[in-house]
């Protein structure tokens, strides 16, 4: 590909509504979200990174990089600038830890569509809603996120977004990017999903 682009996978901390383990490590159809998400995207990036602050929970991945928060209680924003600052690449593609159902030909389309522009940060939209974390996020951003994240009071990745030149790729609504965008952030996300 033309731009060196790693793949990061935000895998959080605990979660209370599951029992104090990461959504990354929630068993969906036999597997763990991680391990899906891996299994989805090891082809497409020369380098991944998990980022979490709880690093023994993913110690079977350890052949991938696994780094912690520079700047703690940061949400997102904190786990996005982390891998900025690991990443060897020109930029990074963000997932969220708890999307088990990543498209590969999604991930494809957006990667193209990214080193076409010369956007900061390339977010796929579905109708009207953007998916921040399924996202490229360009390594020049690091100085503006840095600066973000030491003045502001606000973490939230919708603010940071507005001090950068972000580009949206319009996905159509089907039944694949539905299930594409699916997050679990609770046991009756898990009960509600039709394959």
């Amino acid at each position: 590909m033309e731009n060196r682009i790693s793949g990061v996978i935000l895998a959080g901390g605990d979660s209370k509504r599951f029992g104090g383990i990461a959504k990354a490590n929630v068993v969906i159809g036999g597997k763990t979200i991680i391990s899906g998400i891996i299994s989805t995207i090891k082809d497409l990036f020369g380098e991944i990174i998990i980022v979490t602050n709880t690093p023994l929970e993913f110690r079977e991945f350890n052949q991938y990089i696994i780094i912690g928060d520079l700047y703690l209680k940061a949400g997102p924003l904190g786990g996005i600038h982390a891998a900025l600052k690991s990443s060897y690449g020109d930029a990074i593609f963000v997932f969220a830890g708890d999307m088990p159902f990543l498209n590969k030909e999604i991930i494809v389309e957006q990667i193209n569509e990214f080193n076409k522009g010369s956007y900061d940060i390339l977010i796929p939209k579905v109708d009207q809603f953007i998916e921040p974390l399924h996202a490229i996020y360009r390594k020049s951003v690091l100085k503006d996120l840095d600066r973000f994240l030491s003045e502001r009071k606000t973490r939230a990745v919708r603010d940071f977004l507005l001090e950068v030149n972000v580009g949206y790729l319009q996905i159509p609504k089907t039944k694949t990017s539905n299930l594409a965008f699916t997050n679990i952030n609770s046991h009756s996300d898990i009960a509600k999903i039709s394959f």
